[in-house]
């Protein structure tokens, strides 16, 4: 027991030194003999001034004798709104006809009686070798003085020239049949929308950029212009050099011509704004010529209760509403057309179009109803020539086609692959 009690009692061995004292230690020897050997080197430099011979010194980098060429950076994006045009040349386009905002709803015939604004042009200052006369920018005689000089003589050639130039030979029924099947619906998707507003002059711009890349091009005509539909694939040949080689109802087809290049296409400066519309004679006068003024405010009450005709779709095709109202005035002597839903402008311009084409005498525009007289001494058009609705256009060597437009057969599908429809109202069904 005593032993054990000895033992205990014995001096126990010191504990170990923590780590942070053996880092100091270590930290204090490492600089001590950097002192050291810095102090050592730099009395020898000094000493001896030690010199690298010529042979050890470090070669110039000798230039690579084929540099890469460094990337050139593209100019920064300027929009084509832009009206800086510091440095820039008037931009000159070739188009042998006047660039209008509407082609297809603006006739050169009808002169305006006043401009709404100043004669700003639309295509921005600057920006165009054309002046802007306020409803159009004419391409006239460079000799000629003053822009209302009369119109080149050349400029109906140049156009007949171009067109030719570009279409070559017609196509044939089988090439016509493969490029129809190539717009369907179903096939592609490229497609240009033809509003209310008719063929503008950006849209020539949009033809063209989808002319890059297919041989022919979907347009869809809906409202306003439908009215009239010969005069739209009229503007679109005249003023695209194209030819439309499939019709059914307000879907063409717009064939760009066997000689087209996109590399070579026309030069069409963009509208950058929307100019404002002249003041055009009003279209109702206060008494209808020959009537008195009591005789008109009875016509106009009379009008408005007649039963309507038909019943006009926003954003609708109207091709068979001139056909109709021709028909209408066999029976009676006053037609009502109903425009509920439809812009104050778009029924106005209907209204004109019915006044040129049936022809007929407007009554009134009142509570969105479109009213027109066949006058007193009313006489059918016997001659009167309008599309039907639906349309082939066969090859000129057959011996049974002239190259015109020719009626298609009643079974035959249109662009989109649906049956043709007779009735009038085009629905808002429609994609």
């Amino acid at each position: 027991m005593s032993l054990i009690i000895r033992l205990s009692r014995q001096k126990q061995p010191p504990p170990p030194p923590p780590l942070s004292l053996h880092l100091t230690l270590l930290t204090r020897l490492l600089s001590t003999t950097t002192t050291t050997t810095t102090s050592s080197s730099s009395k020898l430099h000094s000493r001896y001034s030690f010199k690298p011979p010529t042979s050890l010194s470090p070669k110039p980098q000798t230039p690579n004798p084929n540099p890469i060429p460094k990337k050139k950076l593209k100019p920064q994006y300027r929009p084509p709104s832009s009206l800086d045009r510091t440095g820039l040349k008037p931009i000159r386009s070739e188009l042998p006809f006047d660039f209008r905002y509407s082609y297809t709803d603006s006739s050169p015939n009808v002169r305006p009686i006043g401009l709404r604004e100043p004669k700003y042009s639309p295509f921005g200052p600057g920006r165009l070798d054309r002046q802007w006369t306020g409803v159009c920018a004419p391409a006239v005689d460079p000799k000629a003085l003053t822009l209302e000089a009369a119109e080149d003589p050349k400029l109906e050639e140049k156009r007949k020239m171009m067109r030719e130039r570009v279409q070559g030979m017609p196509l044939t029924e089988s090439e016509r049949k493969i490029l129809v099947d190539k717009c369907q619906r179903h096939k592609t998707k490229r497609q240009i929308n033809l509003g209310r507003d008719g063929l503008t002059h950006n849209m020539l711009n949009d033809i063209h950029n989808n002319w890059k890349h297919a041989e022919a091009v979907r347009i869809k005509c809906l409202g306003v212009p439908t009215v009239d539909m010969k005069n739209v694939c009229t503007q679109l040949e005249d003023k695209t050099f194209g030819k439309i080689i499939h019709r059914h109802g307000g879907l063409l087809v717009l064939y760009r011509g066997r000689y087209y290049h996109p590399k070579k296409r026309p030069v069409i400066p963009l509208m950058l704004w929307r100019p404002h519309e002249p003041v055009y004679p009003r279209l109702i006068k206060t008494t209808i010529d020959g009537l008195s003024i009591e005789e008109t405010k009875e016509m106009r009450k009379r009008g408005l209760a007649v039963p309507p005709l038909t019943k006009l779709a926003k954003n609708g095709y109207y091709g068979s509403l001139v056909p109709m109202v021709r028909d209408a005035f066999l029976s009676c002597e006053l037609v009502r057309i109903d425009c509920k839903g439809l812009e104050k402008s778009d029924y106005k311009k209907i209204g004109c179009k019915l006044r040129d084409m049936v022809p007929c005498i407007l009554v009134t525009f009142e509570k969105e109803q479109i009213v027109v007289w066949r006058g007193k001494d009313y006489k059918p058009i016997e001659d009167g020539y309008f599309l039907p609705d639906r349309e082939s256009f066969d090859d000129p060597d057959d011996s049974s086609s002239d190259g015109s437009l020719v009626c298609g057969e009643e079974g035959h599908d249109s662009v989109d692959g649906t049956r043709g429809q007779q009735d009038f109202y085009s629905g808002d069904d429609e994609e």
